[in-house]
Parts: C-alpha cells; structure tokens; sequence
C-alpha cells in the first residue's frame, strides 16, 4: 500500500500547476500506484479567508465516491483570521477533516504567537495532526510577491516545544537540517513525521540515523513537486540501509499511525 501525506488540489499564483484536481490527482495516483492522498487546498494559502477554501475542497471530494475513499482532506486554518475557532469546528464536525495545515510565513504570524499554539492545542484535544511546510516552492524561482525566507529544521522547534504531546506532519524539509542537542532531542521525542519530498532528503539515510525509522512517511508535494522522487527516495534504499518491513513504514504503516487510521 501506498498512502501520500502532502498533496495538494487548487492553483499556485505565481506558476502554473498541473493535475491539480481531485480528478486529474486520481488519475496520477492510479498510474502510480498510490492508494490513498491526504489533501489540501492550495487556494487557502492565498485567500483572507481560508475557510472557502476548505469547502471547496468538501465539495470537491462529495462530488464523487471514489474521491471520498481515496482522499484524506486536511483543512488550512489561519489562527489570526476572525472567526478561525468557528472555521475549525465546522471543517472538523461538519466537513470531516482530519487534520490541518498551518502557513504561518503566508498569513503572517508566528509559531509561538498565542493564537497559533491555542489552535495546535485543539488540535491536540480533537486528535488531529497538525501539518507545516519547510517550503512551498524554490525561492530561486518566486514571484517577487510570494515570501523570501524558507525554514531550516531549527525553525519549527518552538512550536513542538510549546505543545510536546501533539502531532506534527513536516513536510518538504529543505535547507539545513543541523540543531543543537536540545533542539534534536525535542524532535526526537515529539510525535512528529517527516515526508521523503523535500531537497534535504536526498540523505535519507543519514536522517534515518538520526531520528529513527518511524519519523519519516512518503510525500510527493504534487503538484508543485514531480510525482516520483519522493517514492524513489524509498524503493532505491538498498537492502543494508532499509530492509523490507522498514520500507512498509515508509510507504504507509508510519502514516497509518500518525494519521490515526
């Protein structure tokens, strides 16, 4: 089994994005082999308010069966936005998501604001993993009106600092990936997940080293990433590095738990 925790339906501003509907995300997943996609709307990233963004990805996934079996959706929630504590509540109890996505660099905020650390704490209460991205895209290819600065490993410490017992998915790691002894050892004991789609996995090896076999979990970023690499990053572990077991993790039994499924 194959099970995706980043992917994305809707459009990115400043290029464009293909197979970027639930139809066409289908279509790729069956091609490639992928089971299951945990999904979000990339459009909330960009609207005010990000709560319209959630219900057109609902009503994307209602629209058809097969959507509501293949797909996890994941809600992105902006905890500086009037109202966001409602958006919450009605993406959980009424939309049926299963998690949520966080753009602090896109909506201005930071990690340790009080807002932020509330919301990852109802997440926390509701079961609900929590998901950031290192990079949305290549900052040497950006619009002169998306961000400047992507994140280091180092960056998303404070929040898994302020909120120890919830769970975290990490996804595209890019940049460094150093940090101090406390830093590691707050990682290394947070329930947190890694995805294989970011530039700093191509030493996967070496990050299995570091924090172990069960903190990492297939990603594709699609569509803004290629579908393959983060797939490849498994299937080409030799049989030294990861045996066949730890590859079932990877392709979906670390998701599975992290996800609650």
């Amino acid at each position: 089994m194959l099970l995706d925790i980043n992917a994305y339906v809707g459009h990115w501003p400043f290029k464009q994005v293909k197979f970027n509907t639930c139809d066409a995300l289908l279509n790729r997943m069956d091609h490639f082999g992928v089971d299951i996609s945990v999904i979000s709307n990339l459009n909330g990233i960009f609207y005010k308010n990000t709560q319209p963004a959630n219900e057109e990805l609902y009503n994307e996934i209602q629209s058809n069966r097969e959507f509501q079996d293949r797909f996890i959706p994941f809600a992105v929630v902006n905890p500086i936005y009037a109202g966001w504590r409602d958006d919450f509540e009605i993406c959980v109890d009424k939309l049926g998501m299963k998690g949520i996505r966080l753009y602090p660099k896109y909506h201005d905020y930071e990690l340790t604001d009080s807002p932020c650390v509330e919301l990852v704490k109802l997440a926390r209460n509701r079961g609900l993993p929590v998901t950031f991205s290192f990079r949305m895209v290549d900052s040497r290819q950006r619009s002169w009106l998306d961000i400047e600065k992507e994140w280091d490993m180092k960056d998303i410490v404070p929040i898994v600092k302020e909120v120890p017992d919830a769970r975290y998915i990490l996804v595209n790691l890019t940049n460094s990936t150093q940090l101090n002894e406390e830093e590691e050892a707050i990682l290394k004991n947070a329930n947190i997940m890694f995805d294989t789609s970011g530039r700093s996995v191509n030493d996967f090896v070496e990050l299995m080293k570091r924090f172990g076999e069960k903190k990492f979990a297939f990603g594709t970023h699609s569509p803004i990433l290629d579908y393959l690499t983060g797939l490849l990053r498994i299937e080409s572990l030799r049989d030294e590095e990861a045996n066949e077991d730890t590859k079932i993790l990877f392709r979906s039994g670390n998701a599975k738990r992290i996800l609650g499924i």
